[in-house]
């Protein structure tokens, strides 16, 4: 949509957009990431700011998002003997997108099991014409964006400001534990010579920095989509912290816009620049298009135009056709005209900014319907658990499903049952005890620190 339709419905933002509660995109952080309520010093014109704010959108059918209706998902309520707490914390869900962080796993073990020992589908069309490792990441891209700006948004909510302390504590507590620990096991297994360590890895890996270190090896190669997050983390709630709301829309605005013409500059002098795939500026755009959903989801709703394409019968082949966006030019490129380089500028230029508005589309279609016929495939109670587990299981995929090794740890099917039972452990006994630790901590900061809203955030 071009930007100056944006900037002719300018007016019509709410003051604060309607948000969501969400888990973190990283796998499953049960909903209790937004139960902070700290006591709040706010002005009344930032009380009325706020409430006005929230009012019901004028068109109910179908409602505008489960989570601002208020309808819970329990997809994983049953699943693999869930406790009454397990049950608590995945009423609070957003439907569907554990169904989605699903297949967006899928597809990256799928693209990581072509070529292993036992397991290989090389000639197949759908893997020679598609990188699904990347797709899949992309869509998490989309989700992390989309999810963090929409718990951003909900504290703005709750108590007129932004914590960081608060959010880079949650984080911290959420993403590292599993993360340093797989990093720890693959330094020990690298010593007795069955991991492979490049120069550099360890540090780059520790660091979060992967995605400018580009010479890595494969067992900690794939940390580089988890540094292109880390860096979302850090920089976008001092955005929204320091420039309000309304600012950190145009901010998002402004690098989805930017982005494009960052990776052209990077492709053209070089023919291909390192990283080009991998850097922060040229492929945090993605994330970019999931914060702007959550910042514009109520008042996109309120359009006429977008609640057709939503609620067309079409609109179900949508996500075919963000996946043959990027297919059917490789093939009308590369294998008939010859112009590989022509494509990867086009694919560069457009194609990755409409794979990343038709993701963000897809989501928000699945989280509208999630009680038809698709939405009760993703909160299946066993493919919801997997999206519950995506985070532990996409640290540890990459030991087993190593095409370049022949062990017998990286053979289909044990390489993918292992990779499932390390998940299932990292996500049991390092996951979920430390999130509920830190709950326990966050329940004493409460009642201990009170909050004093940031004047001008909305």
């Amino acid at each position: 949509m071009p930007l100056a339709f944006f900037v002719r419905q300018y007016r019509d933002f709410p003051p604060v957009f309607p948000c969501v509660t969400a888990p973190c995109i990283s796998g499953a952080d049960p909903a209790s990431e937004h139960h902070l309520e700290p006591a709040v010093i706010v002005s009344p014109e930032l009380q009325v700011r706020v409430s006005n704010s929230l009012a019901p959108a004028r068109h109910s059918s179908p409602p505008p998002g489960p989570y601002d209706a208020g309808i819970k998902s329990a997809a994983s309520d049953a699943a693999f003997g869930a406790t009454a707490r397990d049950r608590e914390e995945a009423a609070a869900r957003i439907p569907s997108l554990d169904g989605i962080r699903a297949i967006s796993i899928s597809l990256v073990l799928l693209s990581h099991l072509n070529g292993t020992h036992g397991f290989s589908l090389s000639h197949s069309a759908a893997l020679e014409f598609t990188d699904l490792g990347s797709f899949g990441v992309r869509v998490f891209f989309v989700i992390s964006g989309f999810l963090i700006t929409g718990l951003l948004l909900k504290e703005v909510e709750k108590t007129g400001s932004i914590s960081l302390p608060r959010f880079y504590f949650r984080r911290t507590l959420r993403i590292f534990p599993a993360y340093y620990f797989f990093v720890l096991v693959v330094a020990i297994a690298a010593l007795f010579g069955v991991a492979e360590i490049k120069q550099g890895d360890l540090v780059a890996a520790l660091t979060y920095t992967m995605n400018y270190h580009w010479t890595n090896g494969w067992d900690l190669g794939h940390a580089w989509s988890l540094a292109v997050e880390e860096q979302f983390y850090l920089l976008w709630p001092a955005a929204l912290f320091l420039g309000g709301v309304r600012r950190g829309l145009w901010v998002a605005l402004a690098f989805v816009l930017l982005a494009p013409v960052i990776r052209i500059a990077l492709l053209i002098p070089a023919g291909g620049a390192s990283g080009i795939g991998t850097r922060f500026e040229t492929v945090g755009d993605a994330i970019a298009v999931g914060c702007l959903l959550a910042l514009l989801r109520s008042w996109l709703w309120d359009r006429s135009w977008y609640r057709a394409v939503l609620q067309s019968r079409l609109f179900a082949i949508a996500p075919l056709m963000v996946v043959a966006f990027s297919t059917l030019p490789v093939l009308a490129l590369r294998h008939v005209l010859g112009l590989t380089y022509l494509y990867v500028g086009m694919y560069s230029l457009v194609g990755i900014t409409v794979m990343n508005v038709g993701i963000a589309m897809c989501i928000d279609w699945a989280i509208r319907n999630s009680q038809g016929r698709v939405g009760r495939c993703l909160n299946w109670a066993p493919v919801a658990y997997i999206g519950t587990i995506s985070y532990s299981l996409y640290l540890w995929q990459q030991l087993f499903l190593n095409r370049n090794q022949d062990h017998l740890w990286v053979r289909f099917p044990l390489n993918v049952l292992l990779a499932f039972a390390c998940a299932m452990v990292s996500y049991h006994l390092i996951e979920k005890p430390v999130l509920r630790a830190r709950q326990s901590l966050e329940r004493r900061w409460r009642r201990r620190v009170p909050m004093v809203a940031k004047p001008g955030l909305l």
